[in-house]
């Protein structure tokens, strides 16, 4: 970008194997006459041939609908995810030469974003087409690369943001550096789940009061109905329940991702395509 003299009006980032929809560019175009710094369009899922292809497909879908236009519908930022974005290319310029991320460089321009107090807009109806991953080994490599930048911005921005909520009541930027502690969708569903049923049991055992287990067991079904409603409909199939029982299988790779994500911020981990 350095070397580009020519003047743009928008800068769009896809990864190499994004495919967009024949008017993505149009209505990204027509977000920017509403003055917006950066849109977020909506990636989808362009395979779903494997279990992990669909659950891969299934934890963006509830994103998408929590974090990008839930968020939009608070009032808040939608979140962007490092492709089918794009920005007004002036300001892109300039913000990309103080990023030094190695991974999760889309993190780190989001919370300088947030913090300068930017919108950024999301399009439900721009479809980009992601190839999902299909294999175990890039699946476990994809998170750890994730996971790894999400505890490095935590660390970085949780106290900044937390003194920006209370003194110039920045919502925006304190919402995005919590996100950053939370465990992906999948991990997240299986641990309350499992961590759900082992608190029933342990009230049970030890005769606690019924009303920390009714309070518990309404958490409980409030985190599943909140998954399940932003599940769109056109996944509630077989396939999407066969996937399912390779739901335990996948906890297993994000947990072992989550243990070896040491280091992984400060070197960039490839996901490998196999799809055309």
């Amino acid at each position: 970008m350095e070397q580009m003299e020519e003047h743009y009006d928008i800068a769009v980032i896809l990864d190499a194997d994004n495919v967009m929809a024949y008017d993505f560019l149009a209505k990204m175009n027509g977000a920017f006459e509403l003055n917006y710094m950066a849109v977020q369009g909506h990636r989808t899922a362009k395979n779903m041939n494997t279990s992990l292809a669909v659950l891969d497909a299934v934890s963006e879908e509830i994103n998408n609908h929590i974090f990008r236009k839930g968020h939009r519908v608070l009032g808040l930022s939608s979140a962007i995810i490092g492709s089918g974005m794009a920005f007004k290319y002036d300001y892109f310029k300039q913000l990309m030469l103080t990023v030094k991320a190695v991974g999760g460089f889309d993190k780190e321009i989001e919370l300088k974003m947030l913090k300068a107090g930017h919108k950024i807009a999301y399009l439900d109806d721009a479809f980009v087409y992601d190839e999902k991953v299909q294999k175990a080994e890039v699946f476990s490599n994809q998170w750890r690369r994730w996971l790894s930048a999400q505890l490095h911005y935590f660390r970085q921005d949780f106290f900044s943001s937390l003194r920006d909520l209370f003194l110039k009541g920045n919502v925006d930027y304190f919402d995005k550096a919590i996100q950053f502690i939370q465990p992906p969708r999948i991990l997240l569903l299986g641990a309350v789940l499992i961590f759900g049923l082992l608190f029933l049991i342990a009230n049970i055992l030890v005769n606690s009061s019924l009303v920390f287990l009714e309070l518990w067991v309404i958490v409980v079904i409030c985190c599943q109905l909140s998954f399940l409603f932003a599940i769109p409909g056109s996944f509630y199939n077989i396939k999407t329940a066969r996937a399912l029982l390779s739901l335990p299988k996948g906890m297993m790779l994000m947990l072992g991702s989550l243990l070896r994500i040491k280091g992984a911020n400060k070197q960039f981990i490839h996901t490998k395509h196999t799809s055309t």
